[in-house]
C-alpha cells in the first residue's frame, strides 16, 4: 500500500481537466484492478464558515459539532484526485453513486484536529456491471471517530449470473413525517459547499446534455437532508441506497419507521411514490 500525505485537502476543481480528458482517452480493456494507495490529510482543521454554509443547505444545526456525513463529503476531494492521479481503471464520467455508509463513534467537535484518509476497496460484480468502494476513515489522534464506505457502479455488459440482486426484505411500516419542496437551485447551492459540480446537478440545460430531462439532486444532499431531519444518537451507523433520480425542482415525501434502535427512512416522489433514497440509521 502506497501512502500519499497532504497538508490540506486538495482542491476538487484541479482534477476536472483530467476528468474531461477521459472523454478523449479511453480506458484500456481487460481486468479492472484498483490501485493500492491511500491518501491522507494529516491535520485537518474544519473551516467553520464552510461548515455553516453546508449545514444551512442540508438542514443541520450549527451546534458546535461536525456531522459525520460532512467528513464523508470532504473526503470526496481525495476520491476525485485518486481517480485522476492514479492508474484508475474506470471512466469517471458515467460512474453512478449507488450506496453510502457512514459510522460515527461519538460527537465530533468543530475545533478538533482530524486525520482524514481514503483508500480503494475491492471491485465486485453487480448485476449491471462492476461496483467498487472508497473507504474513508477520520481519526482524532489514534481514535477512530468516523468511518465511511462510498460505493460506485461502473455500468457495463455482464456475461455472468454470479452477481445476484439483493433479496427484497420486508417493507418497513413507514409513516409520513413531512413534505419537502426541493427548489430548482438546490444542486447549485450544494455544489458550492461540496465541491461536486457535476453538470447533471447544476442546471437543466447541462443535465440534458447527459440524457436527463432536468437537473437532479445530489445523492449526498438527499442523505444529509434526511439525517438532519432525524434525532441522531451520539454514536450511530447510517446506510443508504440511492434509487431513482430526484429531478429539480421536486416535491418529495420524507417517511420513517422506527423499531428498537433502528430507524428506516424513505424519500419518495409525492405524486408517483417512486423511491429516491432508502436508508436506515442504527444506534451503536
Amino acid at each position: 500500500m502506497n501512502t500519499r500525505h497532504f497538508s490540506q485537502l486538495p482542491k476538487p476543481y484541479v482534477a476536472y481537466a483530467k476528468v474531461v480528458q477521459g472523454l478523449i482517452i479511453k480506458k484500456p480493456k481487460g481486468e479492472k484492478v484498483l490501485p493500492q494507495v491511500e491518501y491522507v490529510v494529516d491535520s485537518l482543521q474544519v473551516d467553520q464558515q464552510h461548515l455553516r454554509a453546508y449545514n444551512e443547505v442540508c438542514g443541520f444545526k450549527n451546534n458546535g459539532y461536525i456531522p459525520a456525513i460532512y467528513l464523508a463529503v470532504l473526503s470526496q476531494s481525495l476520491q476525485m484526485h485518486m481517480m485522476t492521479t492514479e492508474a484508475f481503471p474506470f471512466a469517471i464520467l458515467g460512474l453512478v453513486h449507488i450506496r453510502n455508509q457512514i459510522k460515527q463513534t461519538r460527537k465530533i467537535g468543530v475545533n478538533e484536529k482530524i486525520t482524514l484518509s481514503c483508500k480503494f476497496g475491492e471491485v465486485q460484480l453487480h448485476d449491471k456491471g462492476l461496483q467498487f468502494d472508497f473507504i474513508t476513515t477520520a481519526k482524532v489522534g489514534n481514535e477512530v471517530i468516523m468511518e465511511g464506505l462510498t460505493t460506485y457502479l461502473a455500468r457495463q455488459k455482464t456475461n455472468t449470473t454470479a452477481a445476484e440482486k439483493a433479496k427484497e426484505s420486508q417493507i418497513p411500516d413507514y409513516q409520513l413525517q413531512t413534505v419537502w419542496n426541493v427548489s430548482e437551485n438546490t444542486g447549485r447551492r450544494y455544489a458550492k459547499t461540496s465541491g461536486d459540480f457535476n453538470l447533471i446537478h447544476i442546471h437543466a440545460l447541462t443535465a440534458k446534455a447527459f440524457g436527463f430531462k432536468q437537473a437532479i439532486a445530489h445523492g449526498m444532499w438527499s442523505k444529509a437532508r434526511a439525517l438532519a431531519s432525524l434525532t441522531l444518537p451520539e454514536a450511530y451507523e447510517a446506510d443508504v441506497y440511492f434509487k431513482l433520480p430526484m429531478f429539480l425542482p421536486s416535491k418529495v415525501e420524507f417517511l420513517t419507521a422506527t423499531k428498537g434502535a433502528a430507524t428506516d427512512f424513505l424519500i419518495r416522489n409525492e405524486k408517483s411514490h417512486k423511491p429516491h433514497v432508502t436508508g436506515v440509521v442504527k444506534a451503536q
